[in-house]
Order: C-alpha cells, then sequence, then structure tokens
C-alpha cells in the first residue's frame, strides 16, 4: 500500500496559492496581494493573503494552511471513531472571490488532505476539495462553461466522476433552513482515498488547476458590465446567503474554529459588505427573480 507523500502535496498546495494569487492579481489589474504568516499554538501554521479594494475584486482571500494536532475536535471524530487518540495533520487552499460588479459572480475553491497516524498502525488519510459558483445575475454561458471545465477535468478518472462529484456539491452548498442553492454548483467531494494515493493526489491537482480555467474566462467577460445602485443593492442582499452557509452549514468553518484554528483566516471568506432584508420578494419577471427561479434550482447544465 502506498504511503501518502505529504511533502509533495504540500508542495503542491503552496505553489497553487502562489499561481491563483498572480493570475488574481492580473486579472484585477490594481492590487496585490497583502500576505500574513501565522503560526497556531497547537501546531502549524499558514499563509493568509487578501487582496482589498481592487480594480475588479473587492475582496479576494487565498489561504495556505498546514495544522497539525494530538487529538481531534468531537466534530471529526463523531462519525469517525477510528481517529480518536490519532495524531493528526491537515493541509490546505481554500480562497474565496468576491467581485465589485454584481454581474460578476462570487466563486469558492477548496483543497485539502487530512492525514491521521498511530504508531503501528496504517495512516488513515484523505482528500477533498471542489469548487463552486454564486452568481447575483444569472448567465447560462457563464454556467455551461463552468461545469464544461468541471466535466472534462473530471473526465480522466471515469465517467461517473463528474455527476457523482456534481451532485454532491449541489447538495452541499444548500441552505436548508431557507430550501435554496448557495449558487449554481460545480464540484464538491470529501473522503477520497481509493484507488490509491497517487490517483488521488492526481485528481486533486485536477481540480486546483482547473479553478482558473473556470473562473478567469467569466471575470472577463462580466467584469465591465454597466451597473448601478438597484444591482448594487441586490448583491449585498444575495451575500446575505453566502454568510448564513458559511456560519451555520460549513463544515471546514466549523472544524478550523474547533480546532483553535486562526479566526481571521477562517472567516475570510465573508464578503467586505453585506446587508439583510426582511421578507424580500423580487419583482416578478425582474433579472433579480430570474436567480432563484431559473439558476439556483439543481439542474444539469451540460
Amino acid at each position: 500500500m502506498q504511503t501518502p507523500d505529504t511533502a509533495r502535496v504540500q508542495d503542491f498546495l503552496t505553489d497553487l496559492q502562489d499561481r491563483i494569487c498572480h493570475a488574481l492579481e492580473e486579472a484585477d489589474g490594481q492590487r496585490r496581494f497583502t500576505e500574513e504568516r501565522w503560526t497556531r499554538p497547537g501546531g502549524g501554521g499558514g499563509r493568509s493573503r487578501v487582496l482589498a479594494q481592487g480594480a475588479v475584486f473587492e475582496q479576494a482571500g487565498v489561504n495556505f494552511s498546514h495544522v497539525t494536532g494530538d487529538a481531534l475536535p468531537p466534530s471529526a471524530t463523531a462519525h469517525r471513531p477510528e481517529l480518536v487518540g490519532r495524531r493528526w495533520q491537515a493541509m490546505g487552499v481554500s480562497l474565496v472571490v468576491h467581485p465589485e460588479n454584481p454581474y460578476v459572480p462570487t466563486s469558492h475553491a477548496n483543497v485539502r488532505f487530512f492525514i491521521a497516524e498511530k504508531d503501528g498502525e496504517a495512516p488513515v488519510w484523505w482528500f477533498g476539495g471542489g469548487f463552486d459558483l454564486t452568481p447575483y445575475y444569472g448567465f447560462e454561458e457563464d454556467a455551461v462553461h463552468w461545469h464544461t471545465v468541471a466535466r472534462d477535468l473530471c473526465a480522466p478518472y471515469g465517467p461517473e466522476t463528474y455527476p457523482a462529484y456534481k451532485k454532491w456539491c449541489d447538495q452541499y452548498f444548500f441552505l436548508k433552513h431557507r430550501n435554496e442553492a448557495r449558487g449554481v454548483g460545480g464540484l464538491f467531494f470529501d473522503d477520497l482515498n481509493r484507488p490509491d494515493f497517487e490517483h488521488c493526489f492526481a485528481f486533486l491537482q485536477a481540480v486546483g488547476n482547473g479553478y482558473l480555467d473556470a473562473y478567469l474566462p467569466i471575470v472577463a467577460r462580466r467584469k465591465n458590465t454597466p451597473w448601478g445602485e438597484r444591482e448594487r443593492q441586490f448583491q449585498l442582499y444575495r451575500r446575505g446567503r453566502y454568510v448564513e452557509f458559511n456560519l451555520v452549514w460549513d463544515r471546514g468553518t466549523l472544524f478550523g474554529l474547533q480546532t483553535g484554528g486562526r479566526t481571521e483566516s477562517i472567516l475570510m471568506s465573508m464578503p467586505p459588505l453585506v446587508r439583510w432584508e426582511y421578507g424580500y420578494q423580487p419583482e416578478p419577471g425582474s433579472p433579480e427573480a430570474a436567480l432563484t427561479e431559473r439558476f439556483l434550482p439543481a439542474r444539469d447544465w451540460v
């Protein structure tokens, strides 16, 4: 059985963070990422990078973290009793991009690796991650492009891979208390450890590398679309759904906070400005109404 090569995973993840930051800076054309390196008292640390108030991106955060510990929190062992008493490592790149223009969608991506070890026993390890798109104004061609990239990167790993991980994404990024999807989905996978390390690591790399191919053409297509106060107010309202999901349902947020992670980095995904409005209803037949009627219900885009 292959022994996971944690050093190779870390090298890929730090390089991925560098490449994504560079590409987003090029797309923005005005601002650069600032970096803050941090250490975790319980073990490990990371590099948090934020680009703020750019020409295109109101706020973009791209984090790398590699944290370690001697015991896992209850949220991690509740459904995995085999992890109790094992020392562990978790590493990953997580990013969220909030553009200023309401016609440019928010995007999220995450690729991560987890391993728990105990002397005399085989390690328990897996990969997870994915990417998803959250538009405020829906465009068929954007959703089709996003899912085409997702489908094509999955193709070498079997015809069942894209449909399974697309469905998982639709189910995971769902606000149960609103009975509403967060966006138009993409890919989501977790607990990936079969058939072997090399196969799983290759898939993780395909997902991480595929994010820019999926997102940047959409940014280029929409970033110069004229917008006004109506579109801005709707964007801020819909950003509230993003906050609700991250604070109520996201497992990564819970894991980070329960393991004593760096709060500023964990909550980097929050939009810089957001609003809530009681009982809001979009005007029938409007582009705002089309978002929830045509784009958020789960469907096959490709």
